[in-house]
């Protein structure tokens, strides 16, 4: 469920702006540092200090799509811009993590405590709250999506920009908003996985390396196809992990996924045309 997390902010990004958000992991980074302090250091409530890594994530994407991708936008059209752009704000927020939080791994003691027996199987509380909360995210972005005013505008950019505009959408608008949103989600996974995995400031590249993983396998710019590539990535690991010893599991899933992208390299739900 955080995987679908990750997936869908990075797949909102790029629908709407076509833009490949290299900086994702190290935006779930920072949501990781920021429920670390709030809650772990400062002893705050939990949900206070992961709406306040979502708001503050979101304010990082929101800076990033105003001063930076928007300008570049306007002014080119090569592809390659906006993702040397995308690149250079990674390598910014790795270098800021690591000035501001050092090398340290940062974690958080579990929110509830017990286990859960589900079908046999021993559930750690902590990671099924996880599970919950996550899934809830999930549903709230689908229906905000689906049903709202805003969430139409943005369903109508990723469709057809240029009619949209012509329809009184306000394109630099929405695409602010849109990228506030991906980042946001990327910033709650990592508020949310805090609990169960620690961060330091190198762990934002392999987040970004699933991330793009999970829409390769689903489909660039679908939103299920996001959700799905999410499980499939997430049972993938899961399965490996306990069937193959060490990192075999990782080659065998790289392996898998060119293979599969020979045959069918729009993914599963996407389109050949886009």
């Amino acid at each position: 469920m955080n995987y679908a997390l990750i997936a869908l902010g990075i797949t909102l990004i790029f629908a709407i702006m076509g833009v490949l958000n290299f900086a994702h992991g190290q935006m779930y980074v920072l949501g990781g540092f920021v429920t670390y302090y709030v809650y772990g250091v400062f002893g705050l409530n939990y949900f206070i200090a992961v709406a306040a890594s979502a708001v503050t994530v979101a304010c990082v994407g929101l800076v990033f799509e105003r001063f930076l991708f928007r300008r570049v936008l306007r002014i080119t059209t090569r592809e390659e811009s906006t993702m040397l752009l995308a690149a250079g704000t990674a390598l910014l927020l790795d270098s800021l993590s690591l000035a501001l939080f050092g090398e340290k791994q940062r974690g958080v003691a579990p929110v509830v405590a017990g286990v859960y027996e589900v079908f046999g199987a021993f559930v750690p509380a902590s990671r099924a709250l996880i599970f919950v909360l996550a899934g809830g995210l999930v549903s709230a972005l689908l229906l905000f999506i689906q049903y709202t005013r805003p969430g139409r505008a943005l369903r109508a950019i990723a469709q057809d920009k240029e009619t949209a505009a012509l329809q009184g959408v306000d394109i630099d608008r929405y695409s602010g908003l849109g990228f506030a949103l991906g980042a946001a989600l990327a910033g709650l996974a990592g508020a949310l996985l805090v609990t169960v995995f620690a961060v330091n400031a190198g762990a934002g590249t392999p987040i970004s390396i699933k991330a793009f993983i999970m829409i390769m396998i689903g489909g660039a710019g679908v939103v299920s196809g996001a959700i799905l590539g999410a499980f499939v990535l997430g049972f993938s690991e899961a399965l490996g992990y306990f069937f193959i010893p060490g990192s075999t599991t990782y080659l065998m899933i790289l392996v898998g996924l060119i293979v599969f992208l020979i045959f069918r390299p729009q993914g599963i739900m996407g389109k050949p045309w886009g």
